[in-house]
């Protein structure tokens, strides 16, 4: 892809059943008229951008409330106890199948190749036999958001040809700066709300794990930010308030919740056409 043909990037992060959001954001941006020249995502955000870049724009949000009301996108989530355990047993490295979510993206998807979308599309993947960050610019597209969407320890490492992949959002949680390489002039930044929260050292002992895991996810983003060209625009949508619970609440260890996905997409869908309001497009 030359980069100087590269006008308006979206660019969707990572967050599991956060990334709802996405969903009224990308209503909110197609409202508005902005239709992506390129769309950059990672695990969550990935399944979402294929979607966008796939689709005609008038169908793009409707298919994605589709995908996340699915059963499949349900069962993805919600498995029960029983399942959980018995899948665990089987692979010995992953509570969940990744069965529901390959139904639910060939649903919506089919057996379309990254190289035959209408928008260009890219997703990150962390390939585990040389840490790398791994881009899917071409190839089957279900493969390629399943590699991305691979959260460890929760859905099984995707092999493809010959490699294992894990969740993107181990490298590139929110890829801003693949679509500043890749040569992107205006960027709209789909994140989850997480970002929005400010950390706090911990004090109890489940908390270590959790703000280092935020630190992890965090720093490339704002490194990332810090060295946007003055020449590129970028827009960080608002996802809503309430989107993201607080970071070191119960709430945000509930990653099987799928009961505040209707509240998450309205709730993002009136903070970012507020926002867009006031930018000029």
């Amino acid at each position: 892809m030359a980069a100087e043909r590269v006008g308006t990037a979206v660019v969707l992060g990572g967050g599991g059943v956060l990334g709802a959001v996405q969903v009224g954001m990308l209503r909110a941006l197609l409202d508005a008229g902005v239709r992506p020249d390129l769309v950059v995502g990672t695990s969550v955000g990935a399944i979402n951008g294929a979607v966008l870049a796939a689709c005609p724009a008038s169908e793009v949000a409707d298919r994605l409330e589709a995908l996340w009301r699915s059963p499949d996108a349900a069962e993805v989530f919600a498995a029960g106890t029983v399942a959980r355990l018995r899948e665990l047993a089987r692979t010995r490295t992953a509570a969940h199948s990744a069965e529901p979510l390959r139904r639910a993206l060939v649903a919506q998807l089919g057996d379309r190749r990254i190289d035959d979308l209408p928008v260009p599309f890219q997703c990150c993947a962390a390939r585990i036999e040389d840490a790398a960050e791994h881009w899917f610019d071409r190839g089957p597209v279900v493969e390629a958001v399943l590699a991305s969407a691979a959260v460890p320890g929760l859905l099984p490492p995707v092999q493809i040809d010959g490699s294992h992949y894990l969740d993107g959002g181990l490298v590139d949680s929110i890829p801003l700066g693949r679509a500043v390489e890749l040569g992107a002039r205006r960027v709209f930044v789909l994140q989850v709300g997480r970002i929005e929260q400010k950390l706090d050292p911990p004090r109890n002992p489940w908390e270590v794990a959790v703000v280092a895991f935020e630190i992890a996810r965090r720093h490339r983003f704002a490194r990332d930010m810090s060295a946007v060209p003055d020449a590129v625009e970028v827009h960080l949508l608002p996802a809503g308030d309430g989107a993201a619970p607080r970071w070191n609440s119960r709430e945000a260890l509930r990653y099987r919740d799928v009961s505040g996905i209707g509240r998450r997409i309205d709730g993002a869908y009136r903070a970012s056409t507020d926002y867009l309001s006031t930018v000029r497009l």
